[in-house]
């Protein structure tokens, strides 16, 4: 499974590229949410590989839909995550494959395709970075181990968050960043949950929120934050699952204290 994982990220990393250049065929699937040409065909790719490998197999996809989470492996597939970015030619998005056993994630891979960064994950494995552009035929990543960061100093800390869609839950993002700006190090909006959980792990964010994400969004990310080191709560402060709307990803040294002083704009 990791090896189909990784595969079909890579590939349709390769079919996101391709078009990356051309002019875009973007299509409105709803208020602040639109689907290009490059979303359908990197999610084929991956569905393919994933039910010709695997066709007993749950998929959960963004673009496709599929099957609820069952106590079997679910693929939770994002193809392009990040597509306001993508057909805007802002250089952030990646494709985001998790494989949950049980509604237990099993296996994470967040893949940048214009960078060439893969991030993999496995349950209780850790988690790596390769940079290589040919993953070993055995499947396995040879990347570098990535940690999450040690900033304990809540004022040297880089956040990293999300509007959302809906008016309502950009007021909440509001009132939360209204507490957090004057405490923090700085902030940063990304247009991509799968980067933003990911660059916790690498020790990139310090800490990363969003309070509106679908399976799809965390499914790979929040594996690669627990194998880092780090910790996935909800915005109370409950254990993450994946159908979780809201998210708090942090190093874990300085979670209590955001949650304290995002608590504020609740």
């Amino acid at each position: 499974m990791l090896q189909i994982a990784i595969e079909a990220a890579r590939q349709a990393g390769q079919v996101i590229i391709e078009r990356y250049p051309a002019k875009r065929d973007v299509t409105s699937k709803g208020y602040r949410d639109i689907v290009t040409d490059a979303d359908t065909a990197a999610e084929t790719v991956i569905l393919n590989m994933i039910r010709e490998r695997f066709p007993d197999h749950a998929t959960l996809s963004e673009e496709a839909g599929g099957s609820d989470i069952g106590n079997g492996y679910t693929w939770v597939v994002d193809p392009l995550d990040g597509t306001t970015n993508y057909a805007h030619r802002i250089p952030v998005f990646a494709v985001s494959i998790g494989v949950l056993e049980g509604g237990e994630p099993l296996i994470g891979i967040v893949h940048d395709p214009l960078q060439g960064q893969t991030f993999v994950a496995e349950r209780g494995k850790g988690a790596t970075l390769n940079d290589a552009p040919i993953i070993p035929r055995n499947g396995h990543s040879d990347g570098t181990p990535i940690s999450v960061s040690r900033v304990e100093d809540f004022g040297h800390t880089l956040v990293g968050l999300e509007w959302g869609r809906s008016d309502e839950t950009r007021r909440r993002a509001l009132a939360w960043l209204r507490e957090l700006a004057p405490r923090c190090g700085t902030v940063r909006a990304l247009g991509s949950a799968a980067l933003g959980l990911a660059y916790v792990a690498a020790g990139w964010l310090d800490a990363y929120f969003h309070l509106a994400l679908k399976p799809w969004d965390s499914a790979a990310g929040m594996l690669l934050v627990a194998e880092a080191g780090g910790r996935c709560t909800t915005l109370t402060g409950e254990p993450y699952r994946v159908d979780s709307p809201g998210c708090l990803a942090t190093n874990g040294l300085i979670h209590e204290e955001l949650l304290g002083v995002m608590g504020g704009g609740c």
